[in-house]
This record gives C-alpha cells, structure tokens and sequence, in this order.
C-alpha cells in the first residue's frame, strides 16, 4: 500500500520526536516520562503519520486532501492535549 521508503521516512521521524523526551529526561528532572507515555505517544504519532500517508496516497483532490490533513492534525492537537493535560477533564487526562 505505502511505499516502503515513506514508511521507514515516517518511522525515523517518529523516532527523533520520541528521543526529545528521552533527552530530555536524561538532563532534567523535570521531563519524567514513564514507558507507558513512551507508547502511547509512539502510538499517537504512528496513527498521525499513516493517517496522512493514507490521506496523501488515496485523496487525488487537492482541496479534499488539505481539507482531510487539516482535520486529521486538528484530531491529534486535541487527543494529545488531552492526553497531556487533559483539557476536556475525561479520564484520558494526565496527571
């Protein structure tokens, strides 16, 4: 479906986002982050990035396309403010 050089693009991505956390949490006590939020980020941030391999190899109409990457980026602004600091109060909120 995607090719093989998007994916690993995406991955490697994925990756150096993960690794500012993790630096950050080697430097300062301040960053403290559990193996939990590790995955659930990666999970976040996967989702994210095939969604928009999907929107970008399946949507040939530019307006659809940017209309359909902008709600995508809109969705993952929110569940990962959530998710961070929960600012809908559910119980997905962060501590």
């Amino acid at each position: 479906m995607f090719k093989k050089k998007r994916i690993t693009i995406l991955l490697l991505i994925v990756a150096v986002i993960l690794l500012i956390p993790f630096v950050a949490m080697q430097l300062t006590k301040e960053a403290s982050w559990s193996i939990f939020d590790f995955v659930i980020a990666a999970i976040l941030l996967l989702s994210f990035g095939f969604g928009f391999l999907f929107v970008m190899n399946k949507v040939k109409n530019r307006p659809n396309r940017l209309a359909l990457i902008i709600v995508l980026f809109i969705l993952f602004a929110l569940i990962r403010g959530e998710v961070a600091v929960g600012i809908f109060g559910t119980s997905f909120a962060g501590n």
